[in-house]
């Protein structure tokens, strides 16, 4: 009996380990979405174990009557789903800047720091690709009541090279 309980422990153990899904040491990429993170951002990870990692993603726009940049960070973890699938979540903020003319001529600027959470789903595939879509609620806080002191909600699909 004992030896049969020790058995299943082990296959259980086994389980459980082979199941576990490991992370890229690095990945970079773009991250796409469009609710002030300035559009495409420049993204980057770092895995720091099997299931936490460090993600970076820095955002720019200019134009003609617009510049600004939004550099994010963001602390997250990664639990499987099923084979390649991992959902994951996590917490950061940043720092950002704009400058935009409104209508009559009037420059607004403002440099402004957020606080931002990040829920998301990613699939892993057998070549060094990475494809995500995450949900990332950031709320800012600026001198200029004019766009960063309110919630954003920001959508975006990821695509990294892994290495």
């Amino acid at each position: 009996m004992k030896k049969l309980f020790l058995l299943s422990i082990t296959i259980l153990a086994f389980t459980f380990a082979s199941s576990a899904q490991s992370i890229a040491e690095n990945a970079i990429g773009l991250r796409l979405g469009d609710s002030d993170g300035f559009g495409a951002e420049v993204s980057y990870q770092r895995g720091l174990g099997d299931n936490n990692r460090l993600e970076f993603d820095l955002g720019w726009r200019n134009g003609d009557n617009f510049d600004g940049f939004k550099l994010a960070g963001l602390y997250q973890w990664i639990f499987p789903l099923d084979g390649s699938f991992n959902w994951y979540t996590g917490a950061g903020g940043g720092i950002g800047s704009y400058s935009f003319e409104v209508p009559g001529g009037r420059d607004v600027s403002d440099t402004f720091i957020f606080l931002a959470g990040n829920i998301g789903i990613e699939y892993n595939f057998e070549i060094p690709l990475l494809i995500s879509l995450d949900f990332r609620p950031e709320i800012g806080f600026g001198d200029d009541a004019y766009d960063n002191n309110d919630l954003d909600f920001d959508i975006a699909l990821g695509i990294r090279y892994q290495f």
